[in-house]
């Protein structure tokens, strides 16, 4: 049986909630569970941005479509080489400002096996 995303329920400036109650700043979600999004796991900044170690994760989970979110003000980049490697291994991508990849993220997280980088604040 396929593991579902979890959803996420709610989303404000420096808060995402799931659906299993859990809550976080900057979230990385993905097929069976979720976990808090450490930027300083591989040197994430807003730019040049998300890294590919960030989204190889999710990958790893099983996700194979990922969702990408920029911010609320749109400040986070996703570097070239992320891009890259995400087309080198035929995952589908969305990179969007926060409130639309959420809502990508949920219209997805019932059909597809997807995982997603959110970060809740600029």
């Amino acid at each position: 049986m396929m593991k579902k995303s979890p959803r996420i329920s709610y989303i404000s400036w420096g808060q995402i909630k799931v659906v299993d109650e859990k809550q976080y700043k900057d979230a990385k979600l993905y097929p069976g569970g979720s976990r808090e999004w450490d930027w300083n796991e591989t040197g994430t900044h807003h730019d040049p941005g998300i890294q590919p170690g960030d989204v190889q994760e999710l990958i790893e989970k099983g996700a194979r479509v990922i969702i990408l979110s920029k911010g609320f003000d749109e400040r986070l980049q996703t570097c070239t080489e992320t891009i890259q490697m995400l087309k080198e291994k035929g995952i589908q991508f969305h990179i969007l400002q926060t409130e639309q990849a959420v809502r990508k993220y949920n219209q997805l997280c019932e059909k597809e096996l997807v995982g997603g980088l959110f970060h809740s604040t600029c």
